[in-house]
């Protein structure tokens, strides 16, 4: 037995299994060619940032689009970092979206998939066994410098004006010591962390072809990384390389702050004998900066709409942050969803060569647009699901007036829908309320203001004229004749056209006579068809309605 040998049976006297034996455990998974293996992978800290919703769409979009499939990872090494529980607000934001993983941690202590555990936590054993054999090879050892050590050599390289600063070469105390030192410091106790033999050369450069940016050339890495720390936890670089080696990722799908760790990621998968993987560095949601005019990271600190919880609460649907999102990741997402209405948005023809190097710019007002116009294309029934669901939540007072009759809100939310220019006054499910309050008896709040071209004494004469002609069993055409037949006697016309031509001859027009009904019923001047509101609101109720009218326009 050798010098390294002996060495990695005194640092792991219990790893019995192989990285052979893991080989096995987790085999290739059987997918159709291209298709592609993607992670998301982030803390449990609890807050999920938009930008991590962005990157976590654009796994599951890539394993999609290709056949292959997509998981989502806890990278729970970092236990400073680490809240309580922090994976259920992963979790729930995930699920509010509609970013759904085919494997991976599904909530606080279950996971599905046959590739994990998915906690790193709970991979201690993968980790050891690599490392083990990093050892028996030469390509790993114990390092038992101490924090006073470290930082001394750092003072060093400082005061010597070393260009690369670090643990390696020269400056790397404990790479060349022989076993008997390494066993006498083992046997006494001293505490180590576990680094990389770096194999390294400052001189020699490599390229890797990133997805989005193309060739892309970097320095070898020569510093000796730590693998293991005093804990025997790994480090996240170590820690990335198995999980991403033995869950059989393809592409590693990550912010380009991290394109600077690719050397040190290729040399430990070569030290490894792992194939590495392919990299794709996204540009991070960006946002304009209104002091500067400028271009900014979006904040936790300054912006609410950088956690994902804001939208959540805002009510904004799912379906319609995926499409916006998309419009980030994918520059040809629009022009295909204007061609394919109706079709899933998983059709859509994703590609990583589509997305934009230079970060995507968030815009809240075209988000709130593009959700205007898919809610426009929701039936009245999931309009009034969604509805109900985001009450309960964030509104239970609303929630209690309109789930004492669900039917009913299906009726009022299906007012212009499925035509061919349906409504679009809703962005997000907090402004239900405010959009169909009207009719609610217990949320109408009346404003009989009218037009200046109208007088109370205008109003009075129409009401009470159109209550005497009011038919509640009138389809649209019947209805509206009746108000057509209300102009002329009232000294109205009802041709908008032949009133704009000679206006001096009229009160008003068709639409003034209507524009009274409208205020009267609904408090309010625009609304979407009065036909079907009145249908909805009820004969009762609309009659009821004019009267307290007439009581304030005759007062």
């Amino acid at each position: 037995m050798d010098d390294n040998q002996k060495l990695a049976e005194l640092l792991f006297p219990d790893v019995t299994e192989t990285v052979e034996d893991l080989e096995r455990r987790f085999p290739q998974r059987a997918l159709p060619e291209g298709a592609k293996v993607t992670r998301f992978a982030p803390s449990p800290t609890g807050f999920l940032h938009i930008g991590g919703l962005f990157s976590a769409f654009v796994d599951v979009l890539a394993a999609k689009s290709s056949g292959g499939v997509s998981f989502l990872r806890i990278e729970d090494t970092d236990k400073k970092r680490e809240i309580a529980d922090g994976v259920s607000g992963i979790i729930e934001g995930f699920r509010a979206f509609g970013v759904d993983f085919d494997e991976g941690v599904t909530g606080f202590g279950t996971e599905k998939g046959d590739y994990g555990p998915y906690v790193q936590s709970c991979r201690a054993a993968i980790y050891h066994v690599v490392a083990k054999k990093l050892v028996q090879e030469g390509l790993a050892y114990p390092c038992f410098c101490t924090e006073e050590e470290l930082t001394a050599l750092r003072e060093k390289q400082e005061a010597a004006g070393t260009l690369i600063k670090g643990y390696f070469g020269e400056w790397a105390a404990c790479r060349n010591l022989t076993f008997a030192q390494q066993e006498e410091k083992l046997r006494s106790g001293a505490p180590y962390v576990l680094r990389l033999r770096s194999a390294g050369d400052e001189n020699r450069k490599f390229t890797f072809d990133d997805q989005i940016r193309g060739k892309i050339e970097m320095p070898e890495n020569i510093t000796d990384a730590v693998l293991l720390k005093t804990d025997g936890i790994p480090t996240y670089h170590f820690a990335h390389a198995c999980d991403d080696h033995f869950m059989r990722v393809t592409h590693v799908i990550r912010g380009d702050e991290w394109i600077a760790s690719v050397p040190l990621h290729m040399a430990l998968f070569r030290a490894c004998g792992f194939r590495p993987v392919k990299y794709v560095h996204v540009a991070p949601v960006m946002k304009e900066d209104e002091e500067t005019g400028g271009k900014r990271k979006l904040s936790k600190r300054k912006d609410p709409e950088a956690a994902v919880s804001y939208f959540v609460e805002e009510g904004f649907p799912k379906e319609a942050v995926q499409e916006y999102l998309l419009t980030l990741i994918n520059s040809n997402f629009e022009d295909w969803r204007r061609a394919n209405p109706a079709s899933s948005l998983y059709d859509f023809p994703f590609s990583f060569k589509k997305m934009s190097q230079s970060g995507a710019l968030f815009d809240l007002v075209k988000l709130r647009d593009v959700s205007k116009n898919v809610i426009s294309r929701m039936d009245g029934e999931t309009v009034a699901r969604y509805t109900l669901e985001w009450a309960k939540r964030y509104d239970p007072d609303f929630y209690a007036v309109i789930s004492a009759d669900t039917a009913y809100l299906t009726r009022v939310l299906s007012i212009d829908r499925g035509t061919a220019k349906p409504r679009k006054d809703i962005s997000v499910w907090s402004e239900v309320q405010g959009s169909v309050s009207y009719l609610y008896d217990a949320l109408f709040e009346p404003d009989y203001a009218l037009p200046d071209n109208l007088s109370n004494a205008d109003a009075s004469q129409i009401l009470r004229a159109w209550e005497k002609v009011y038919d509640a069993a009138d389809d649209k055409d019947a209805w509206f004749g009746r108000i057509k037949d209300l102009c002329e006697p009232l000294g109205y016309t009802p041709n908008v056209k032949e009133y704009k031509k000679n206006p001096d001859a009229y009160r008003g027009h068709v639409g003034d006579v209507s524009t009274v009904i409208r205020v009267a019923v609904t408090g309010r001047r625009n609304t979407p068809d009065l036909h079907a509101i009145l249908g909805v609101l009820g004969e009762a109720r609309v009659r009821a309605r004019i009267a307290e009218a007439l009581a304030v326009y005759e007062q």
